[in-house]
């Protein structure tokens, strides 16, 4: 039997499909059953073959406390189809630990995409997935509720091109021959070169507010600001969006705008800029740092003082847009209590579309509109269902 070390007395082992199933019908519900699912009734036909499967047992001690069910969907792809861990094992990270483990599995096993769908409010989840290199890859509607479908290349090719394929990176090297596409000279094996630039600090910036590691955010007009972009946006970016080859034919609308600068060393090295988007909603547009001060935490600490301000000023709602393969923004995002409520595609390109509540009864409201609780509350109350007083 093959085991797999989770840390203190947590181990993974490998079950039958039987030991497996038996585990279900014993345990979903204690894990399952805050969940809110549509009733099909039975089932009129039977389920079609699941192909090679992958079961791992998780134990504390001899007490079997959840599982891993996965199995083959076609020729290179495994899908994650079932995890589950009782409520009272839950946050001490074994899902974290496990992942790693088991996706090296299905890599010896030879496979090269793993797929996977979760509630799309599900950040537990979601979040530690993303961390090891899934990717946002669609949304559907179904009897559990609204759910994400994530997908993780163990070919890293593959992953390059899901990066092309939402805006955020250019087409280089094996990733473009792969997509069938000729590349201009010089660019050939290699992303285009990202010009060096500095510029100082402007006056007035003021002393602004420390970010820590010598880092600090100073809130400026909204047209210093757009000088900064101007200057370092070619600096900032590798993603690719539509060029319109025509100016705007209207004028942007006048509405509240909150920008600043982030400094390091009395220079510029990053920006962000929110407006007002509703009546209710404030749009986080704008946020970049220069590529040497980045994967430093700086967008993790800048968030909660940006929140704070926009918290401040009224709004209820937080909304952003980012390329759907940006894990590096949408992870701290997630983190800081945004949710996933779309997919769109615009001028730059696939775009996940984030929201964080300042009310906790609309965060509530997601969680029960995506399946992930059942309804409830005051939550249930505003869109109008009729709870038993249990239920309320």
């Amino acid at each position: 039997m093959s085991t797999l070390p989770l840390g203190g007395v947590y181990e993974a082992r490998s079950i039958s499909f039987e030991t497996y199933h038996d585990a279900c019908a014993r345990l979903e519900d204690r894990i399952f059953g805050g969940n809110w699912l549509y009733a099909f009734g039975p089932a009129t036909k039977p389920p079609p073959p699941l192909g090679e499967t992958f079961q791992w047992g998780l134990y504390r001690g001899e007490e079997l406390i959840g599982w891993h069910h996965a199995h083959a969907r076609d020729g290179r792809t495994v899908y994650m189809a079932d995890t589950g861990i009782l409520p009272e094992h839950q946050g001490h990270g074994l899902y974290t630990r496990l992942l790693p483990l088991v996706l090296e599995t299905y890599r010896e096993a030879g496979y090269t995409l793993v797929h996977s769908h979760h509630r799309a409010t599900n950040n537990r989840v979601v979040v530690p997935k993303l961390r090891v290199g899934f990717s946002i890859q669609g949304l559907n509607l179904y009897e559990g509720g609204l759910n994400v479908a994530l997908t993780l290349s163990l070919d890293e090719t593959y992953r390059e091109s899901m990066h092309v394929r939402s805006g955020l990176k250019q087409a280089s090297g094996e990733a473009a021959r792969r997509l069938g596409l000729s590349l201009m000279a010089g660019r050939e094996g290699t992303e285009a070169a990202i010009p060096s630039v500095s510029l100082p600090l402007p006056e007035e910036a003021g002393k602004g507010q420390d970010l820590g590691g010598g880092y600090s955010l100073h809130r400026v007009p909204y047209e210093t600001y757009l000088g900064v972009y101007h200057q370092l946006a070619g600096a900032a970016y590798t993603s690719v969006s539509f060029d319109w080859q025509a100016p705007t034919p209207f004028p942007a609308p006048e509405v509240p705008r909150y920008t600043w600068l982030v400094a390091h060393a009395g220079e510029v090295v990053g920006w962000h800029f929110s407006r007002r988007w509703d009546a209710r909603t404030a749009y986080m547009v704008n946020t970049a740092f220069l590529p040497a001060h980045r994967r430093q935490g700086l967008y993790t600490r800048l968030l909660p003082l940006v929140l704070g301000t926009l918290e401040t000023q009224g709004y209820r709602l937080v909304r952003s847009h980012h390329h759907a393969t940006n894990n590096a923004v949408i992870l701290p995002k997630l983190r800081a209590g945004f949710c996933l409520q779309g997919l769109e595609v615009d001028d730059h390109g696939v775009m996940a579309v984030l929201i964080r509540a300042f009310d906790p009864v609309y965060q509530d409201y997601m969680d029960l509109r995506s399946g992930l609780t059942r309804p409830k509350g005051e939550a249930a109350r505003r869109i109008g269902l009729h709870l038993s007083e249990d239920e309320a």
